[in-house]
């Protein structure tokens, strides 16, 4: 990448009236350099079957290639016209709900041949009409793919193949998933039930991998598509989503990021967030922090918020604050969804750039500082290359067997657990990487966080124990090492393979009632030091105790120890804390591994991210996610302060006003 890319989705075929002209003009204004187009309106590509029309799509590609914009093409696949679904009603999705109905986006079945003709045909027509368009740059496939629950007679047809495929026998199959359990046991293939009704975790969440695999084929398939058309210098990238709690919150449950991205030239991402008084800026970074290890380098934020939902619209200044964060975790694009606000349909509130009178607005104002500043700091903001020591192990095969085997109450789930541990890092200012069960990067870090991980085979808890042994950090979390790949509890002690390095062992858990910390050893105060959801009771072998249960009969128990192995310690955090005694928990480990630095004096609400940029320096971001100004002292090399063009000198203190910005390049 030469320069950073500031965009917006684009529609023209929503337009109440023409107004290209203008459209384009206003960008041009607001420094937007990207539009992104064509990826919702397959029924306007092609009306009837067989019959296409792209002369929308040619309007809107000369027009921007004549202003400079540049323009990113989707395949329309993610919302299947009417006339297929009359001629091909089974091209409907069949879920556990059951048939699917006309309506929606994203309701078809992505592993149906006759769905997979079309798709195939309008990727080709498409792509192949525009390939030679000098306006394009690179191609996104679908949008925000899942797997829709798909789950009819064919999926579990596919389901039975994979299952001979991978474990050869039925015998292997009913000892490693405990079939023989209410009379679950399968005698032959030609017997193997739809999985939709079954109560055995094991088989369901190997059904849950299986459907997020066919998430990973299908982007692979439409990428290697595409790369029969793609030009020397385009590049191909998808926009992945996140588990949805009205804004993106964690781990994607019904797709394998990893998986799916590797077909992929660069990782893109959807991530929106609270604003206004909600504005912390963790969705941000958390999001960034999971695409960008799909690639290992820089991506792009495909879609972002502008102004959308009345909660959502920002106050001034938190626009340029959330653009600027988005850089500030390895994004080289920040693109809006979407430029215009429409009149209709189910996002009619989901509001642009612009409002629904198309005229300019405070927000639309700021986008174009952002835009001015994007363009005349690009050499040096482009590309941000980040040096993390810590990274956090994530793992959708143990979010699905939480799933199956969830906590009490249910209202705490393994993304609850994720954002406990990650947010508390993020408030510290650590730099944090996102790695995978199969990961061979494990050695790169000082420190790993390893939340909740419930379904683990040998060989990952093995590879723990030598990154410890070895010298290296682990904090687990309650719920770890408890059963394996295929969500079979361990016969050991618990906590399996890991109790080696943790220096713990237990075999009885109870949800706690009335329960704190004895004595309260990390000085929270009584609000804090309370024990929620779940407590394992933990009896040390060699593991130095932390905290203690205040129980009168679960009292001679330890609930957090820390233990020394080899070269390095483990912490087990055996109950679900507050956050305030997961960060001095989280605090007391980053100290041990020696990763406390200047930038830990500086805490939440200020946030602090660097990186080395292009030219080999040290860019610093320093943010205010308040809504009052901030006193900073600088605590670095002397530079220079992009924004304002001004030398800063070590120790210098200076005021970021209420969600303000600074940023350093290091001379």
């Amino acid at each position: 990448m030469k320069e950073l890319l500031y965009g917006v989705a684009y529609y023209r075929e929503y337009m109440p009236y023409e107004r290209l002209d203008q459209d384009i003009q206003m960008m041009k204004d607001a420094g937007i350099n990207l539009v992104r187009i064509a990826e919702s309106t397959w029924s306007t590509h092609e009306p009837q079957n067989g019959v296409f029309e792209f002369s929308h799509v040619d309007r809107v590609l000369d027009a921007m290639h004549e202003a400079g914009i540049k323009v990113i093409v989707g395949t329309p696949t993610y919302a299947i016209p009417t006339w297929m679904v009359k001629e091909h009603p089974d091209v409907l999705a069949v879920t556990p709900k059951g048939p699917g109905r006309y309506g929606a986006r994203q309701i078809m079945d992505i592993t149906n041949p006759t769905y997979l003709f079309y798709a195939e045909r309008i990727i080709r027509k498409l792509i192949g009409h525009v390939q030679n368009h000098p306006a394009i740059i690179g191609y996104q496939v679908d949008n925000e793919t899942k797997h829709y629950q798909t789950a009819g007679s064919n999926v579990q047809f596919m389901f039975v193949k994979y299952m001979k495929d991978k474990f050869g026998t039925l015998e292997r199959l009913n000892q490693e998933f405990g079939l023989d359990y209410w009379s679950n046991r399968i005698n032959s293939w030609e017997d193997f039930p739809s999985v939709v009704g079954t109560i055995n975790g094991s088989l369901g969440a190997e059904f849950g991998r299986f459907q997020r695999k066919l998430v990973s084929d299908f982007l692979t398939w439409q990428a290697s598509i595409v790369n029969e058309y793609k030009q020397p210098g385009q590049f191909v990238t998808h926009n992945f989503d996140f588990e949805w709690r009205g804004f993106s919150f964690g781990v994607q449950p019904d797709v394998d990021h990893f998986a799916a991205s590797a077909s992929l030239d660069i990782a893109g991402v959807d991530i929106y967030h609270p604003s206004q008084d909600g504005l912390t800026g963790t969705e941000i970074s958390f999001g960034g922090d999971v695409t960008r290890a799909l690639k290992g380098t820089n991506y792009f934020v495909l879609e972002t918020q502008a102004q959308a939902f009345p909660n959502w619209t920002p106050y001034p200044g938190q626009l340029r604050l959330q653009a600027f964060s988005h850089l500030a975790s390895g994004a080289n694009m920040v693109s809006y969804w979407h430029w215009h606000s429409i009149h209709n349909s189910a996002e009619t509130y989901w509001k642009g750039l612009l409002s629904h009178d198309f005229e300019s607005n405070p927000v639309y104002e700021e986008a174009k500082t952002i835009g001015r500043d994007f363009n005349r700091l690009s050499r040096h903001l482009v590309n941000l290359q980040k040096l993390n020591r810590v990274a956090m192990l994530v793992s959708n095969e143990a979010l699905t067997a939480m799933e199956w085997f969830p906590l009490p109450g249910r209202q705490v789930n393994y993304n609850d657990i994720v954002r406990l541990m990650y947010d508390e890092l993020y408030k510290m200012n650590i730099g944090c990487d996102i790695v995978h069960p199969d990961s061979d990067m494990f050695e790169n870090y000082e420190l790993i966080l390893v939340p909740a991980l419930y379904a683990a085979s040998d060989g990952l808890l093995e590879r723990l124990n030598t990154f410890v042994r070895n010298g290296g950090h682990v904090v687990y979390t309650f719920k770890s090492g408890f059963a394996n790949e295929h969500v079979k509890v361990r016969t050991t002690l618990q906590p399996g393979a890991i109790d080696e390095a943790c220096g713990i062992r237990y075999n009885m858990f109870v949800e706690p009632k009335s329960v704190s910390f004895k004595g309260d050893p990390f000085e929270v105060g009584p609000e804090d030091n309370t024990v929620k959801t779940w407590m394992e009771l933990l009896t040390p072998t060699t593991a130095e105790v932390l905290a203690s249960y205040d129980h009168p009969h679960w009292g001679a128990y330890a609930a957090i120890t820390k233990n020394r192995y080899g070269k390095g310690t483990a912490t087990y955090i055996g109950c679900l804390p507050s956050s305030a005694v997961m960060s001095k928990v989280l605090e007391m480990t980053v100290k041990d591994a020696g990763l406390w630095g200047k930038d830990q004096d500086i805490q939440y609400p200020l946030i602090v991210k660097s990186g080395i940029n292009g030219q080999g320096k040290t860019i610093r971001y320093y943010f205010n996610y308040s809504d009052r100004t901030e006193t900073l002292k600088y605590p670095h090399a002397e530079g220079k302060e992009l924004l304002s063009g001004q030398a800063v000198e070590q120790g210098e203190v200076w005021e970021l006003t209420r969600w303000g910005i600074a940023i350093i390049e290091e001379a």
